[in-house]
């Protein structure tokens, strides 16, 4: 899964690159002679069409041809990670795939190029009828559908239960009196959890652009004063650039915050003392408050400008569907979102499928996808940097706690 940093985001011509590198094709070797003639381009991670994880993409593709003999189709494969994707359809959607897979905190710069398309009729039933309606709310824009979602994209919490109890791990602070833990203080999908926690907001309920951001005022400096005792502690190690994975594997970091991205390496870490859960509470001036995530999904989309729009859309449909959303969570670990398949048992009884759902449902907020959100990141991340440089102290807490705000309400011209 795609961890949010802008850092992380490539180019437009590095896709370019990368989709002209990955290009493979496959034809429908099933279809009937007299068969309309389709070629799809379809992108995806490349994890999605590695041999070590089961051709996942191929797998169902192919398994979706065999489902429709009336079309003869030809797959062509493209690598693009879910960011990369959004981007490059955007930016060109007649020279990109017709199905591709994207995060949903790319969607604006979709819908405004006009470049993905809405789902309706039996399909957009078909997906209303098994996913939740806070995961449907993330990918739609003036209530018009514009993706299927095959997972939600959030983070929390991993530690060692040789060391904390299912007690402990209710609270932050708790669990520092016990041992090491590791949070992402400088990457801005992370801090903001504790400023959301103590009553901050995010354009209004997140959609309201004209609203702003409200890091502001004792609540915000509250939480920015937890966050430098939270820096000051011993028990504290701030991750960055693997070190908690590193921690994890020789011992000095006992529980660590990220997503379903690091599982292997975590089980590979940790192997039955593994034990994960949804954010743990803090506490703030003697009160308990819970840590909140920022949460999205993932969807598969489809390009506007496709010349084959009505298997597009029964393949996009396909794709985010129960069927290929089991193998995916069995070829790679992708928490599925379904709601029927979160009824079955085997997945139902995962502890990682119940920490991805219970963090989305219970402790998070979803990710604004407003165009002003993109101020918000820098601004951020500057104040964990500053935190951990030990340039923001308790004695200018409030003042650069306000300048944080400021800049977040801010394009950097106004």
């Amino acid at each position: 899964m795609m961890k949010r940093g802008l850092a992380t985001f490539l180019t437009g011509i590095m896709t370019v690159t990368l989709v002209a590198a990955g290009l493979t094709g496959c034809g429908n070797s099933t279809a009937d002679k007299g068969s309309e003639k389709v070629r799809l381009m379809v992108w995806s991670p490349s994890e999605d069409q590695s041999r070590d994880s089961g051709e996942w993409l191929q797998t169902m593709c192919n398994n979706f041809a065999k489902e429709h003999p009336e079309w003869d189709i030809t797959f062509v494969y493209g690598v693009a990670d879910e960011a990369t994707a959004a981007d490059q359809v955007a930016q060109d959607p007649e020279a990109s795939a017709d199905v591709f897979m994207y995060a949903n905190d790319r969607i604006t710069s979709l819908t405004d190029a006009d470049a993905v398309a809405k789902f309706g009729g039996k399909y957009k039933e078909e997906i209303e009828s098994t996913n939740s309606e806070e995961l449907l709310d993330s990918l739609k824009v003036d209530g018009e559908l514009y993706g299927v979602p095959f997972t939600t994209n959030t983070w929390y919490m991993f530690y060692d239960k040789s060391v904390f109890s299912e007690e402990d791990v209710k609270n932050l602070d708790t669990m520092l009196e016990k041992g090491t833990v590791s949070f992402p203080l400088i990457n801005s999908w992370y801090l903001p959890a504790f400023y959301l926690g103590n009553g901050c907001t995010l354009f209004g309920d997140g959609t309201d652009e004209s609203k702003g951001v409200d890091f502001a005022g004792e609540k915000a400096v509250d939480a920015t004063n937890y966050a430098i005792d939270l820096a000051a502690n011993p028990n504290f190690i701030i991750d960055a650039d693997g070190s908690a994975l590193a921690g994890l594997r020789d011992g000095s970091v006992k529980a660590m915050f990220t997503g379903s991205w690091d599982v292997n390496a975590i089980k590979e870490a940790l192997g039955d003392n593994m034990g994960v859960r949804s954010l743990p509470t803090y506490t703030i001036n003697g009160e308990e408050k819970q840590m909140l995530a920022y949460a999205g999904s993932k969807a598969i989309g489809v390009n506007a400008h496709s010349e084959y729009m009505e298997q597009a859309v029964a393949l996009a449909v396909y794709l985010g569907g129960s069927d290929a959303q089991r193998a995916h969570y069995k070829m790679r670990t992708v928490i599925p979102c379904n709601t029927e398949l979160l009824k079955e048992k085997d997945i139902a009884s995962d502890p990682l499928v119940q920490a991805q759902n219970d963090t989305f449902n219970n402790t998070s907020i979803l990710q604004p996808f407003v165009a002003s959100m993109t101020n918000c990141w820098t601004p951020v991340e500057n104040m964990g940097k500053g935190i951990r440089n030990k340039s923001v102290t308790h004695e200018n807490a409030e003042e650069q706690t306000e300048a944080m705000n400021e800049a977040m309400n801010s394009n950097g011209i106004n």
